[in-house]
């Protein structure tokens, strides 16, 4: 019996994970919400800018009615931008009668102003879901290559018998899925790692090499293991796939929308100008200021990403940046 996933959102990864379910025999549903960009799906079954070569399988059902995307659904996947999970949490609870069997979150950020992470948004937000029923797909899964059939792995995380069912339903032999119950180091490592990719790029803009790329990754996974741990999460998480597997894949790919962000700070453009460039989300940039927030609210020291958000936000040059924190205090580096 096939099971019935609808996908919330209708962007690179959401079209990725819909072919991949679909191939794997799940009667699938996308649901978007922009009346332009559903006429564009339906017309071309491709998104020519988000996803170019990757066609929409033909058995994937698109609507642009949220109540009639999500009805019957047994699994749902939030594939939206972070700061948009909350609004459309609330437009299921006001219109809507779903009781999914497993919710899937995809996406990868910490809230504005509330701090909350992915999951937390769904739990409190869609009322009537158990928070049990709620897990984390993360890990290094560029939409374009799982988009390709490159073969990827990712790890799901949450309780044992629902990360047992996604299990069942994304792995092939291009696709793997492993699991854990550690759903705070999950979703922390896959949303932090978003700050340290701009970073990376912002390094690669200013001409860096291969040593300033090691340095930064491997400091930047151990703030994102500072915080991690003191909000509850495992650090042998962040030694996982959602953690130094996702940050390198991140930090180093021609895919990652985040380093393109900082690569180009680098190179001497404004955020702003970034920004009006890109067609889809970098999570990271809105993320950068959560995690700073959590990193005060907590006394975490998160230098890179105290620099990062002072290039983005303050206009400190990216030289300087680079400069402050070469000069901070030394210390020994096992002092996490």
């Amino acid at each position: 019996m096939k099971d019935k996933v609808t996908i919330l959102g209708a962007g690179s990864w959401a079209i990725a994970n819909a072919n991949l379910l679909a191939s794997n025999g799940s009667e699938v549903t996308m649901w978007e919400f922009d009346a332009d960009e559903l006429d564009l799906l339906r017309k071309h079954r491709e998104h020519p800018k988000k996803l170019p070569g990757v066609k929409i399988d033909e058995s994937v059902y698109l609507r642009g009615d949220l109540s009639d995307a999500v009805e019957g659904a047994e699994v749902v996947l939030f594939a939206v931008p972070t700061q948009k999970t909350s609004h459309v949490c609330r437009q299921l609870t006001a219109n809507t009668i779903c009781h999914p069997d497993l919710v899937v979150n995809l996406s990868k950020g910490i809230e504005e102003k509330t701090l909350r992470r992915v999951s937390q948004i769904i739990a409190e937000d869609w009322v009537g879901i158990h928070p049990d029923h709620i897990i984390t797909l993360s890990g290094p899964s560029h939409a374009e290559e799982v988009g390709k059939l490159l073969p990827t792995t990712v790890v799901v995380a949450g309780a044992e018998n629902k990360c047992r069912k996604a299990q069942e339903i994304y792995s092939n032999p291009r696709f793997r899925a492993y699991r854990t119950t550690d759903i705070i180091g999950v979703e922390l490592g896959g949303s932090l790692k978003n700050v340290i990719a701009i970073g990376a790029g912002i390094a690669r803009g200013l001409g860096f090499g291969d040593n300033t790329q090691g340095a930064l990754i491997t400091r930047g996974l151990a703030e994102i293991n500072r915080l991690a741990v003191k909000l509850g999460g495992d650090s042998a998480t962040l030694a996982g796939l959602s953690g130094v597997g996702d940050l390198i894949a991140t930090c180093t790919s021609q895919h990652s929308r985040n380093q393109y962000v900082g690569y180009h700070i680098g190179k001497g453009m404004t955020l702003t100008e970034v920004l009006d460039t890109m067609v889809m989300v970098a999570e990271g940039v809105t993320t950068c200021r959560s995690a700073r927030e959590l990193a005060k609210k907590h006394r975490v020291e998160m230098p890179i990403t105290e620099a990062v958000c002072q290039v983005l936000f303050e206009d400190l040059p990216a030289k300087e940046a680079v400069t402050n924190l070469m000069t901070r205090p030394l210390k020994a580096e096992m002092n996490l």
